[in-house]
């Protein structure tokens, strides 16, 4: 796990929820009942790197978000390369 892109695309994640004005509440509350088991304080972690995001629940975000695939997993290549 690179804990520089984890924390890049978790700060991708909470800019993109801030700006659907959403709260982790919201989000973690919209994720569970999409089938989702996650937790705020899981959320938490994963915008700060934490915690490794798994592939459902990229999709569901993406889908709650109404954003895309890119926006969550932009990231500086010179950092992906680390």
């Amino acid at each position: 796990m690179n804990v520089q892109i984890e924390k890049q695309i978790g700060k991708n994640i909470r800019m993109l929820r801030e700006n659907a004005k959403m709260t982790q509440d919201q989000l973690a509350a919209k994720l569970q009942t999409e089938g989702c088991d996650i937790t705020r304080s899981a959320l938490a972690k994963i915008e700060v790197g934490q915690r490794h995001l798994y592939a459902d629940e990229i999709i569901l975000i993406t889908s709650i978000l109404k954003t895309t695939y890119n926006e969550i997993l932009n990231i500086d290549l010179e950092m992906s390369q680390i």
